[in-house]
């Protein structure tokens, strides 16, 4: 019996980030269901959702939700990055759905995001591109 024994190898950071994100986002239904929740944590009381193609194509969500700072948007979908917790401790506080930093960074990863946001504060809306 010849057989080749696979060879044991460390991923590429690329390939763990893709495979961890496919652990929140394994559906376009799971995107929608993160941005929903994100839209309602950020106080939104009005969120229309726009999908096309079964979301494969284009999910959209608008919200009229307190929005993110222009500063913000450069780190909104790293991971590991969030508005709702600053301590571990504060977990034991947290009544929002999310709260890891790990849904727009999977959602990124896998897809062509685009954040366009305007706080109460800004007089016009910034956006940026993640790919």
């Amino acid at each position: 019996m010849s057989s080749t024994i696979p060879r044991i190898i460390q991923l590429s950071q690329n390939v763990v980030d893709k495979i961890a994100a496919g652990e929140v986002v394994i559906r376009p239904v799971n995107a929608v269901k993160e941005l929903v929740e994100n839209s309602l944590d950020a106080g939104a009381t009005e969120i229309n959702v726009s999908i096309r193609a079964g979301g494969l194509e284009l999910i959209k969500i608008q919200d009229n939700g307190h929005g993110i700072n222009r500063e913000e948007l450069s780190i909104a979908c790293c991971r590991f990055t969030t508005s709702k917790l600053r301590e571990f401790e504060d977990l034991q506080k947290i009544q929002t759905f999310g709260f890891r930093g790990e849904a727009l960074a999977s959602i990124s990863l896998v897809s062509n995001l685009i954040i366009t946001s305007r706080t109460a504060n800004e007089i016009c809306a910034s956006k940026a591109c993640y790919r």
